[in-house]
This record gives C-alpha cells, sequence and structure tokens, in this order.
C-alpha cells in the first residue's frame, strides 16, 4: 500500500475515532499496519494505535504498540520520531504505574541530540516525568518537572498541554493538602477549555471537571463536588474512556463516605476496583482499599479495614508510592492503638516517620510536616515547598533548605 493510500486510512480511521467508532477505528488502523509498506505511515498508525489504547484504559496494548513504533523509529532513523516514540514508551509506563520506567524513559527523551519535535514535545515529556515523580511521592522533583511542563507551554503557546498540567498540579496540591491551590489549578484548566478549547477533545473538560470534583470534596463542598463528577463522568461515558470512568467512581464513593453514606459508598468501591483492575491502575487500586479501609473503620470494623490494609500495602509497594504507604501506616496505628497490641502499633510509628522521612515532606523553617493537615503552602523558585505562614514570619528571600545544603561541613 503506497503512502496516498495509507495517509487516506490513517484519515478514515481518525474521523471513525473522533465520531465515537472506537472499534471500527481500530480495525481500521490495525488492517493499515498488517498491510503497508512505508514506514513513516505505520510509525503514524502506531502512534494512533498507542493513543485509542490509552484512552480506553488497555494500558498492556499501548505498551505493545509503543514498543513496535521504537522499532520502526530506529529503522526510520530519524531522531523526530525517535524522541517521540520514546516519549509513547514513558506515557505506558507511567498508566502502567512502572514509575521508575517512565523517569528512565523520560530522561532518554531529553538526552536525545536536538530535534525540531523537541519544542513540541519536551513539555509533555516534562509532564509525564512529573507525573511519575508524584506517583513516586517525590514531590519537590515533581514541582520542578510540572514548572518546567508550564514553560514549555508558555513558550510554545501550547495551552492544551498547560490545561494538562494544571490537572497534574491540582493532583500534587490535594496530595500535600493545599486545598484551595488543589482547587485553583484545575479551575484554571476548566477556563483554559472554555477559552480555547473549542476544537479539542471532550475528555479535557472531562479532566478539569473531575480534579475539581476531588478538591471540592476534600474542601467539604460535597454538592460542587457531585455536580463536577457527575458532568465528568456523563462525558466519560460517551467517550468510553474507562480509566476516567474507575477515578469518577472512586471520587462518588469518597463523596459518600464524606456524608456519612456508607450504603452507597461500598459499592461505588467496588466498581471503581473492578476497572482498576481491569487496566491495571495499581495506585488507584491502593487509592480505593483506602477509601474502603476508612469505611470499615467508621463501620467499627477493625479486622476487615485491616485486610484492606494490608491489600493496598502490597500494592502500594510494588508502585513506590510513600505517601499512599504514610497513609496506611497512619490508619493501622489508630486501629491498632484501640485494640491496644503495642508491638503491631509501635511498628506502624516507626514506619509511619521512616515514609516521611522518605518523601522529604516538612516545612525548612518550622520542621513540621507538610501534609498533615489543610494548609496555604508556597513553593519557591528552587521548588522547594514551605508553609506560606512561615514564609511571611520568617521574611526570608532565599530558600533555607538550599542555603543549609550548600554550606561546607566546617561552617555548619
Amino acid at each position: 500500500m503506497g503512502q496516498d493510500q495509507t495517509k487516506q486510512q490513517i484519515e478514515k480511521g481518525l474521523q471513525l475515532y473522533q465520531s465515537n467508532q472506537t472499534e471500527k477505528a481500530l480495525q481500521v488502523w490495525t488492517k493499515l499496519l498488517e498491510k503497508s509498506s512505508d514506514l513513516v505511515g505505520r510509525f503514524r498508525v502506531l502512534g494512533c494505535l498507542v493513543t485509542a489504547h490509552s484512552e480506553m484504559g488497555r494500558y498492556k496494548e499501548m505498551l505493545k504498540f509503543a514498543v513496535v513504533q521504537i522499532d520502526t523509529a530506529r529503522e526510520l532513523e530519524d531522531a523526530d520520531f525517535l524522541l517521540e516514540s520514546y516519549l509513547n514508551l514513558a506515557r505506558s509506563n507511567e498508566k502502567l504505574c512502572e514509575f521508575h520506567k517512565t523517569i528512565s524513559y523520560c530522561k532518554t527523551c531529553l538526552g536525545l541530540p536536538g530535534t525540531r519535535a523537541g519544542a513540541q514535545l519536551g513539555g509533555q515529556v516534562s509532564l509525564s516525568m512529573g507525573n511519575a515523580f508524584l506517583g513516586l511521592s517525590l514531590f519537590q522533583k515533581a514541582l520542578e518537572s510540572f514548572e518546567k511542563a508550564l514553560r514549555y507551554a508558555h513558550n510554545n503557546d501550547d495551552t492544551m498541554l498547560e490545561c494538562r498540567v494544571c490537572c497534574s498540579l491540582g493532583s500534587f496540591y490535594a496530595q500535600v493538602k493545599d486545598y484551595e491551590k488543589a482547587l485553583f489549578f484545575p479551575c484554571k484548566a476548566a477556563e483554559l477549555v472554555n477559552d480555547y478549547g473549542k476544537g479539542w477533545s471532550l475528555k479535557y473538560r472531562a479532566m478539569s471537571q473531575y480534579h475539581m470534583a476531588v478538591a471540592y470534596r476534600l474542601l467539604g463542598h460535597l454538592g460542587s463536588a457531585m455536580e463536577c463528577c457527575e458532568e465528568s463522568m456523563k462525558i466519560a461515558l460517551q467517550h468510553g474512556d474507562r480509566p476516567l470512568q474507575a477515578l469518577c467512581l472512586l471520587c462518588f464513593a469518597d463523596i459518600h463516605r464524606s456524608r456519612g453514606d456508607l450504603e452507597t459508598a461500598f459499592p461505588r468501591y467496588d466498581s471503581a476496583m473492578s476497572i482498576m483492575t481491569e487496566i491495571g491502575n495499581r495506585l488507584g487500586q491502593v487509592q480505593v482499599l483506602l477509601g474502603v479501609a476508612k469505611c470499615w473503620v467508621a463501620r467499627k470494623a477493625p479486622d476487615k479495614a485491616l485486610d484492606a490494609i494490608e491489600r493496598a500495602q502490597d500494592l502500594a509497594e510494588e508502585v513506590g508510592n510513600k505517601l499512599s504507604q504514610l497513609k496506611l501506616h497512619c490508619l493501622s496505628e489508630a486501629i491498632y492503638r484501640g485494640k491496644g497490641l503495642q508491638r503491631e502499633l509501635r511498628a506502624h510509628v516507626v514506619r509511619f516517620h521512616e515514609c516521611v522521612e522518605e518523601t522529604e515532606l516538612y516545612c525548612g523553617l518550622c520542621g513540621e510536616s507538610i501534609g498533615e493537615r489543610n494548609s496555604r503552602l508556597q513553593a519557591l523558585p528552587c521548588s522547594h515547598i514551605f508553609h506560606l505562614r512561615c514564609l511571611q514570619n520568617n521574611g526570608t528571600r532565599s530558600c533555607p533548605n538550599c542555603r543549609r545544603s550548600s554550606m561546607k561541613p566546617g561552617f555548619v
């Protein structure tokens, strides 16, 4: 099949995909992959297959096509194609919660010689790296990557990238419990969708609404949280976006738990868990099990809560997410204190403090842990994070963490 026919078939598949005829689009692209001898055409088809499988939550298939795309890029001996294929490989591993691999492939992208695609894709590489660092609870590195991605977006007028980064920053600040910023950034993403997103996929609106729902719930605005989550879920169902459906179900469950409606929360958690398991989102499974454990604690069923915590701990350790481990040890500590089991209690207290140290999530001015309670935070240009009140009280202009680390031993 020649280049012109290949282009026509790619376009046919895209039109089917954009009109929500996903399976028909996949059939067109899969047949084209079997027949086409045009390497550039094959590379583009593989990119379409990677994107489609990503949005459907078929992450193992996504990874399979990303690996084939790398081989095709090597045959083409073109640095632009190689960069794009390594980015797809990084994203595939990010979706499968293989965060160390994601970071490694992103570093490979950044280490490639300057290419035409570099300016366009560099921000997306930084975003994927930031998401992976966040998955590992390496907060300062995550923030550095997100800010780098934002600079790419602003320098290249890439509002779609800016929208995605704002959603990731919403997740970042939700995790470190600055709930005002956790809401501000997805609201900014929603503004970008309203102002520039006429030709964008509706997934951008759905994504911003989901992150707004999470922030509203954390702030205790449960009615607003439910409205945003319902809108996000509606779009996810229309587009067959299984990953977003799972996240919305988790958010619905958390909202019902926050209302004390455990009878409604449990089946939502079950539905979220089913999809998270199907698509391979292990970090999502951890979040579901954490919610389930909190429900069992509220039901005064500590043994059932501990069963959920044990399953969650295994998954959290697999993916390397320190913040989830920290939360699970904290919950276990409370349960064992209630049971009066001192040996188990001490073990979880020790592991909790180890996780705090490993995440380096504490204010360099007051020494308190960041993320224990909702408080306003401020990141300095070096991406070190402090309580806003501490910076205001201290009146410092330079980062105390950087200043300490740069001191020579003889002057300490």
